[in-house]
């Protein structure tokens, strides 16, 4: 799993039928400080997140792992938004 910031979409007129009604998020994964590290995905969002989000984001084999993924050929899902970031016994800051 990976910690990011949804940063912005991806517009396709033109794709497989089966991605069809899926909506694309770049996100830029975020360190335990809350920093950028500089690695970038491509994440189909499923939960209905927007830019400056932080979001959780699953690669691999766990993005298939749900029912609503099992069927598809996804490398990356956003799986959940995150309110709050406790490390190290102290809250990070994720503001933009």
């Amino acid at each position: 799993m990976m910690l990011g910031r949804v940063i912005g979409n991806v517009v396709s007129v033109i794709k497989d039928e089966n991605y069809h009604g899926l909506k694309l998020m770049v996100v830029q994964e975020l360190d335990m400080e809350g920093k950028f590290k500089g690695n970038y995905v491509v994440s189909a969002d499923l939960i209905g997140v927007g830019i400056d989000e932080v979001v959780m984001v699953a690669n691999g084999t766990p993005a298939r792992a749900t029912e609503e993924t099992k069927n598809w050929g996804l490398d990356s899902i956003i799986v959940a938004k995150i309110e709050k970031l406790i490390f190290k016994e102290r809250e990070v800051i994720l503001d933009p």
